[in-house]
């Protein structure tokens, strides 16, 4: 059985004062030290999909489906049970720290918090295990930090004690909400070195989340892809880049810039990223799919392909057609 299992998930939220959806029929799994790429444009419902998984939703949400975690249906458990799963077994580093870190604190006072709450860590101990969490995130001073203030570190430290605080209660599970975006490519590059070898040698399961592929594909095993508050495909990440099983997985991947070739101008996929509840019925993305037909009218069904699985009506087309231009 896998860590976690997302079955059929549907959200809706409260915009313009109607319920709308923002993701629809979700599933995924991801077994213990297992990584999974999330990736899409913005408003495809990555984020979402990661705060559903903790019943981070706003006032009014409505959510139906199945989420199981180690076998225990989060959906159902009770408010206390869930608190203690959040601070204990399922860690979430946010995109911002800066938003996520009380700027009144120090650093050591954040860091000790989920420790020192319950009182099953006396205080010494939780900043002696503070200070050696910031050493194995690669700050060079931890003692000196724990005495800090948000406001005198660098983008780049704040996100590495973002991790190094997110995993001071040995959680199970990671999910990273696009950890790097405000960050430069050179610590961005650092930040997520640290967070997988952290996660190989703590034999952690981790949901990463991002628009970067290239940035998925280095520290993740698979890689979903999201449209519209679906997942249109799933496939090693390797795979995902040489052989994508959907037209919207394929004008990504066309769409990255590359270091070993020129162009004029980079592909772009035409029109705009829909949210779920501006997507057409039946396939989300025909309206901006150079291979609709008739049939795409009709929402597809998400099939097993190989060692992958996709959402589209014409996948074995495509393939057949990918397969003619590679000879």
């Amino acid at each position: 059985m896998a860590l976690l299992e997302v079955e059929d998930l549907e959200v809706e939220l409260v915009v313009g004062g109607h319920h709308r959806p923002v993701l629809r029929g979700v599933s995924f799994a991801i077994d213990q030290g297992e990584a999974l790429g999330l990736v899409g444009e913005s408003g495809s419902g990555k984020s979402m999909t990661a705060r559903s998984i903790l019943r981070l939703l706003p006032a009014g949400a409505r959510v139906s489906g199945r989420i199981s975690f180690d076998g225990r249906a989060i959906l159902e458990v009770s408010d206390k049970e869930l608190r203690s799963i959040r601070g204990h077994e399922i860690g979430m580093i946010f995109q911002d720290p800066r938003a996520a870190i009380n700027p009144m604190r120090r650093i050591g006072a954040f860091m000790i918090e989920s420790l020192c709450d319950n009182g099953a860590t006396p205080k010494a101990e939780a900043e002696r295990l503070a200070v050696a969490q910031l050493q194995a995130v690669r700050i060079a001073d931890p003692e000196r930090c724990v005495r800090q203030y948000p406001h005198e570190l660098s983008g780049g430290m704040l996100q590495r004690v973002m991790i190094a605080a997110t995993l001071m209660t040995e959680p199970r599970l990671l999910l990273a909400d696009e950890p790097t975006t405000a960050l430069d490519v050179t610590t961005q590059a650092e930040v997520v070195g640290i967070l997988d070898s952290l996660r190989r040698e703590h034999g952690l399961a981790m949901l990463f989340i991002s628009h970067d592929l290239e940035l998925a594909r280095a520290v993740t095993h698979r890689t979903a892809v999201m449209y519209a508050g679906e997942i249109v495909e799933v496939q090693a990440s390797d795979r995902l880049h040489s052989e994508p099983l959907h037209p919207y997985s394929a004008l990504l991947v066309a769409a990255r810039p590359r270091i070993d070739h020129t162009f004029d101008r980079l592909p772009a996929i035409p029109g705009r990223a829909l949210p779920a509840y501006e997507a057409p019925s039946g396939c989300a993305f025909r309206s901006r799919c150079s291979y609709a037909t008739q049939v795409c009218e009709e929402r597809p069904p998400f099939i097993e392909v190989d060692e992958g699985a996709t959402r589209c009506w014409r996948s074995a087309e495509l393939r057949s057609m990918q397969a003619l231009k590679a000879h």
